[in-house]
């Protein structure tokens, strides 16, 4: 390390990759990145048509059910729709529909606590296309059967007053089975009805089930007896109310005294003991042999100077003196030790290297000089360390040519 490697250069020796070189390294992430929104605008240009506002007393949408609110509303029977279980719970009564229209989104905590409102309020609670997941909870009575019905239209069947005077109607949908023989069961899709009513055990409420949600709909509502159905089963009592489930309901996500642990789902124990399991193999897959390290080329060769170049205006980066000056020291021990006939081992003592250098120089170094030189203190600054490297350098040429 000489003056030239410590004082700053104007050359330009960063390594910083271009923009090329950028470009090059990040075109895949870009191009998967272009292709992902891509992939999502065409997606929300083919779901642009999607069904919306599905039975949604205010949605005029083909799915919507605003007809059938605006029919009721004709015979004097009010519609309200409500988007929580509070709001569900705290309006049953005698003098209410409480219509479900998705009873299998409600948790099973939020299931048991309608259960206990609507069983014996003594009003009607319709349930829209329950299945299992539901069906233990708010009707106990019914198990769904795994195949629905082939047709759509079907006919009553039953001696339930309203199924008789509509007639036909498009009810064909899940279908169920009881051996209650209390519960009307109407519309049989292949011998199994999709229209039930379950009578209460107390006062004058019921539960109805319906395996399909389209009398609902605005586009099937004017088809064969779907209209005249829909206002007998929402039109017992005064008031309709209209229940959506909700995913901002926060009594969805009431975790009651259960632990976090409690929340998880069976089996995630072992799954995690596979996951560590998987990643030991893979590690012990992807693990080099233990062994000897084996030397490997370059892809760039760099220089020698550029590596001191570079170490030299780190020292000076950090204001680092000390630690250059005693690379320079032992740099220059080490190249003088064998030159006076004493081993590198004993080249950083100064009993062994100073006796021997002052007699191959013939005493024209003192030995105190020597020592200041060789194993002194760190220089006050950079001049100071410049004019160290000099003498180092000057020491070393003249033990070369004694």
């Amino acid at each position: 390390m000489t003056e030239a490697t410590l004082r700053p250069t104007s050359a330009h020796t960063s390594a910083s990759p271009t923009a090329r070189q950028l470009w090059r390294r990040g075109r895949g992430v870009v191009l998967a990145l272009v292709l992902l929104l891509a992939a999502a605008v065409a997606i929300a240009a083919v779901r642009s048509n999607a069904e919306h506002g599905r039975l949604d007393p205010r949605s005029a949408d083909p799915s919507g059910s605003r007809a059938v609110a605006e029919l009721l509303a004709d015979q004097g029977v009010s519609t309200r729709l409500v988007s929580t279980l509070a709001e569900a719970r705290a309006a049953a009564g005698p003098d209410t529909t409480l219509l479900v229209a998705a009873p299998d989104l409600l948790t099973g905590r939020q299931q048991t606590a309608l259960r206990a409102s609507t069983e014996n309020s003594g009003g009607r609670t319709i349930l829209i296309s329950p299945t299992s997941p539901s069906l233990g909870t708010l009707a106990p009575e019914l198990t769904a059967d795994p195949v629905t019905s082939f047709d759509s239209k079907l006919s009553p069947d039953c001696d339930l007053p309203a199924a008789r005077r509509a007639g036909n109607a498009d009810t064909g949908g899940i279908r169920y089975s009881t051996a209650d023989p209390a519960v009307d069961a109407c519309y049989p899709g292949d011998g199994l009805p999709t229209l039930l009513r379950i009578p209460a055990s107390e006062g004058d409420g019921d539960t109805v089930v319906l395996g399909a949600p389209d009398i609902l709909y605005n586009s099937r509502l004017d088809e064969h007896g779907n209209a005249s159905l829909a206002l007998q089963l929402l039109g017992s009592r005064p008031h309709v109310v209209w229940y959506l489930p909700s995913l901002a309901d926060t009594s969805a996500t009431d975790a009651g005294d259960r632990s976090f642990f409690d929340l998880l789902p069976s089996g995630w124990l072992w799954g995690t003991l596979q996951l560590f399991f998987a990643a030991g193999l893979a590690a012990l897959w992807r693990a080099r042999r233990l062994g000897p390290l084996v030397p490997e080329r370059l892809p760039v060769a760099i220089r020698a100077s550029e590596t001191v170049e570079g170490r030299a205006r780190l020292y000076r980066k950090a204001n680092a003196r000390d630690r250059a000056a005693d690379a320079l020291r032992s740099t220059t021990r080490t190249r003088l030790a064998p030159l006076v006939g004493v081993p590198v081992t004993q080249a950083h003592t100064p009993e062994s290297l100073l006796p021997a250098l002052s007699a191959q120089l013939h005493g024209r170094r003192d030995g105190q000089a020597l020592h200041s030189l060789l194993f002194g203190p760190p220089p006050r600054d950079d001049a100071a360390l410049i004019a160290l490297a000099d003498q180092l350098d000057a020491l070393a040429r003249e033990v070369r040519h004694s």
